[in-house]
């Protein structure tokens, strides 16, 4: 996923799973598909932040200082 500056991705608990930690469930989320999320937002570059209350994760790039 290689994303453009101040774009953000966001993807459901459901999906987190799918993508993640296949056949886990998703209530909650698996730490293991959190874990692999976030490393493969640091494989591109971006950032992940879970957001239980909102029950999805988000990947973003910053925008360098200009």
């Amino acid at each position: 996923m290689l994303l453009p500056l101040r774009v953000g991705v966001y993807v459901p608990d459901d999906l987190l799973e799918d993508w993640f930690d296949e056949g886990t469930g998703m209530n909650p989320v698996s730490a293991k598909a959190l874990e692999r999320a976030q490393a493969y937002a640091e494989r591109f570059e971006c950032e992940f932040k879970y957001y239980p209350e909102r029950m999805e994760g988000v990947f973003w790039k910053w925008v360098p200082a200009i």
